[in-house]
């Protein structure tokens, strides 16, 4: 359904200057895909990575889907009859967000299909055949791309655009927190009430 779930992946790609490892998130109904590139794979990263997303889309879906990503879970017993256990502090920025943390099974990467075909589009479609002069014109480009390639053309699968379908989406995403609901979190996590009345 619309607004329901996103799914997230980081994938390296090497450049004259070193690895980066680009951060896609896609919509799960509209397909709208967000693309970023970092220079390391830290929890930091997934956090700047998902709040540059949740601008891009102008809301958060209700849940996010990863692989065994390991800025989301620490450990994963599920095989062998146990649980699986998720890094506190992803679950705390979950919260303050508002969505849900779903994590696939090891080695099963078909259960988050619809980010994984996108890393082959990405490669032919964006990234080989093009130059990049640094890590800010690689991201200017994959914005560019993304708005005008990306998410305009016809998905071969649905036959849509996701730009269209996403029109039917938008208004289902979970609201942005305010830069001051999240100042309050943190301050909160700091244990300031003084500094939470001011605000």
């Amino acid at each position: 359904p619309p607004a329901h779930q996103g799914q997230v992946d980081f994938v390296d790609f090497r450049l004259p200057w070193g690895r980066r490892y680009a951060f896609l998130v896609v919509l799960g109904f509209s397909r709208v895909l967000w693309l970023q590139f970092f220079t390391r794979q830290t929890m930091q990263h997934v956090f700047e990575g998902l709040e540059a997303a949740f601008s891009f889309f102008g809301g958060v879906p209700h849940e996010l889907l990863f692989d065994q990503m390991k800025a989301v879970v620490t450990k994963d017993e599920r095989d062998a009859g146990g649980r699986i256990s998720e890094n506190a502090e992803f679950l705390r920025f979950a919260h303050h967000w508002d969505f849900r943390v779903r994590a696939c099974r090891p080695y099963r990467a078909k259960t988050k299909g619809k980010v994984e075909r996108p890393v082959s589009y990405v490669r032919s479609s964006f990234f080989y055949g093009r130059t990049f002069t640094s890590d800010e014109d690689l991201n200017r480009q994959a914005r560019h791309w993304l708005d005008h390639v990306a998410n305009v053309r016809t998905h071969g699968t649905l036959k849509e655009r996701p730009v269209d379908r996403f029109e039917h989406e938008r208004d289902l995403l979970r609201p942005l927190a305010s830069r001051r609901d999240r100042i309050r979190a943190q301050l909160a996590d700091l244990k300031m009430p003084g500094a939470l009345e001011a605000l």
